[in-house]
């Protein structure tokens, strides 16, 4: 081996030697540098829960993470194209592509935390005042959340040297033929839309339709289908386009609950009847549990076969199911009671069998 060659290989393995410090001095520096920033972040969003506002926590805690994926990203891209460039040059364009994509990604990561904690703060924080209905949040939430998505998706496309006009016209031809073939799929997010806008539910509302066995309490309601849990806790799945075509009754928001039950006495405590009914009445209209600005009567209503039928017609001032099967009971315990006091009773069905005098019945003979 002569005296050149060995210069050669010494140069090449010092030239080596050379980047691959450089190399784990970056990544050496970038996990400090994300150290120290993920511990100062820690420390400030501490301090900041002792403020009024949210929105400051809201800020650092949506920046926590992307910040470390930010810095690890320039740190392995700088690190990389160090090693790139003794190795293939070309590389370097292909990482430098590789981090505006990156950056892209990260910045619509932290406007997509930025708009999740928003909703949570708006629906759930102490430190709001007036809170955001969960329904109206999670729409607006939803909304926000797909437009990033998109403009951030042509973004990346623009950079990795696509034309966005021509992909706007392949989209525009191409959403026509996936409209056809999607409709139920489009009809059912439309169809969502309108339950975000109308409001005729939200989240936790108890609802029913009269013209489909659905009866539940609502528990999610997505851009496609709502899920719904019945009263025997069995998730019901329905698609959001079928609320468009069927009448839905919310029954959780009612101002009052009514009570209509029918009671029936013997036709021998007739000449009773008035006096019963007026002193029922009169315990209608103070009861402390019953809303007297509503309709209420108690009337003697009909001739039954075998006792005077009589109603009591009422609203409760409560609205919760369990409360008012309590005052209901009261309210009839308090009547069956004001019947008893005047001596007469609540009716039973009865047959009267009349026999004609002096009837004598033919016995059949053998």
């Amino acid at each position: 081996m002569t005296w050149e060659t060995m210069q050669f290989y010494l140069g090449l393995g010092d030239t080596k030697m050379h980047w691959i410090v450089r190399v784990f001095f970056a990544v050496l520096v970038t996990l400090m540098v994300n150290f120290i920033i993920t511990r100062t972040l820690t420390r400030i969003d501490n301090q900041l829960e002792r403020t009024r506002t949210p929105w400051d926590n809201v800020l650092i805690r949506a920046a926590q993470r992307p910040i470390g994926v930010f810095i690890w990203l320039v740190g392995l891209s700088v690190a990389a194209e160090i090693s790139g460039t003794e190795i293939e040059p070309h590389i370097v364009s292909l990482i430098a592509k590789i981090r505006e994509v990156g950056v892209i990604l990260i910045l619509t990561w932290f406007v997509l935390r930025c708009i999740s904690g928003s909703e949570k703060a708006l629906t759930s924080s102490e430190k709001v005042e007036n809170k955001v209905d969960y329904t109206t949040a999670s729409a607006i939430s939803k909304l926000l959340k797909a437009s990033i998505i998109i403009t951030a998706a042509l973004v990346v496309l623009q950079t990795l040297g696509f034309s966005i006009s021509g992909v706007l016209a392949f989209g525009g031809i191409g959403g026509i033929a996936v409209g056809f073939a999607a409709k139920d799929l489009l009809a059912n997010f439309f169809g969502g839309l309108m339950i975000f806008l109308d409001r005729p539910f939200a989240i936790g509302d108890w609802v029913r339709s009269p013209d489909q066995n659905i009866e539940g309490t609502v528990e999610h309601i997505g851009w496609r289908q709502t899920r719904i849990r019945t009263f025997e806790k069995r998730p019901l799945y329905v698609p959001n386009s079928t609320f468009s075509l069927i009448s839905v009754e919310n029954p959780s928001r009612m101002t009052h609950r009514r009570i209509n039950e029918s009671i029936g006495v013997r036709y021998d405590d007739f000449s009773l009847l008035p006096t019963i009914l007026a002193d029922i009445k009169d315990m209608i209209s103070k009861h402390e549990d019953l809303d007297t600005t509503q309709t209420y009567m108690v009337n003697f209503n009909q001739f039954g076969p075998s006792s005077l039928d009589f109603f009591i017609y009422a609203y409760t001032h409560t609205v919760d199911w369990r409360t008012f099967h309590n005052v209901k009971e009261d309210i009839l315990f308090k009547a069956m009671q004001i019947i008893e006091s005047h001596g007469a009773e609540v009716a039973f069905p009865t047959h009267t069998v009349h026999m004609a005098a002096n009837s004598k019945m033919p016995l059949p003979t053998e």
